[in-house]
């Protein structure tokens, strides 16, 4: 049976898990950028948000079941421990709790094969579940704050895409402008995914997993970004997966 007109593919977006104010109200709160939500509403998806909660790996499928589609997004550090390093004066306390629930997503959504877009913080992480590392301050490595030169506000800088790569397929460009907003990067890149952009300074700026459909990191913030093609290109994935449950 196809999938009923109009039916556009649920594509899960991972929540952060942290204190927020409201009105009179001061409380830990489960909350995700609005933008994520815009971006993939815009592309043609149904967002819904998915809780920092602890799940065994038969709940997790079960949920994965229920998706056509996975974004993680940014926010604070990785646990370094996750990689096997002494945590830098400048890494920021880590969210354990939210590192093993995204940890244990990845692992579920491999399983599936859904497609998955890991955006900053996203990007990262998936290089640490397949055994990579990180730089945990990425200006001592460049030489400069170009990635994150002002709390709180994304920076523009340049990225040059591998025209070979999914990634280009899925984008309308190669080489341009991108905001950006983080003081970490990939370090050791993981078997099995391959870098497929990088900033002027060498820093990598993409990684995907070409055996996979629709496996895609980025380093930038695509959701801050007018153009939205890289979120066409998940939908137009994801919108596959439905399809193909019908």
């Amino acid at each position: 049976m196809a999938p009923s007109p109009g039916a556009r593919p649920v594509i899960g977006i991972t929540a952060y898990d942290e204190p927020a104010s409201w009105g009179h109200w001061n409380t830990q709160a489960t909350l995700v950028p609005s933008d994520y939500v815009h971006a993939l509403a815009d592309a043609g998806a149904s967002p819904v948000v998915l809780p920092v909660q602890d799940e065994n790996d038969d709940a997790l499928d079960a949920l994965v079941s229920r998706l056509d589609g996975l974004v993680l997004t940014g926010g604070p550090d990785v646990d370094p421990a996750r990689y096997g390093a002494e945590p830098h004066p400048r890494s920021q306390t880590p969210r354990q709790q939210r590192d093993a629930r995204e940890l244990a997503l990845i692992a579920a959504v491999e399983r599936s094969g859904l497609p998955l877009l890991a955006i900053c913080r996203g990007m990262q992480l998936l290089n640490v579940a397949h055994g990579g590392t990180l730089v945990q301050h990425l200006p001592e490595v460049v030489g400069h704050e170009g990635h994150n030169p002002t709390p709180g506000a994304f920076a523009l800088h340049r990225v040059h895409v591998d025209e070979n790569s999914s990634l280009q397929r899925a984008l309308d460009w190669e080489a341009r402008n991108v905001p950006s907003h983080h003081h970490q990067g990939i370090d050791r890149l993981a078997d099995g995914l391959c870098a497929v952009a990088w900033a002027d300074d060498g820093t990598i700026e993409a990684i995907e997993r070409s055996s996979r459909p629709f496996l895609i990191g980025v380093q930038w913030h695509p959701e801050a970004d007018d153009n939205r093609s890289l979120f066409v290109g998940l939908v137009k994935a994801s919108a596959e997966v439905l399809a193909a449950r019908a």
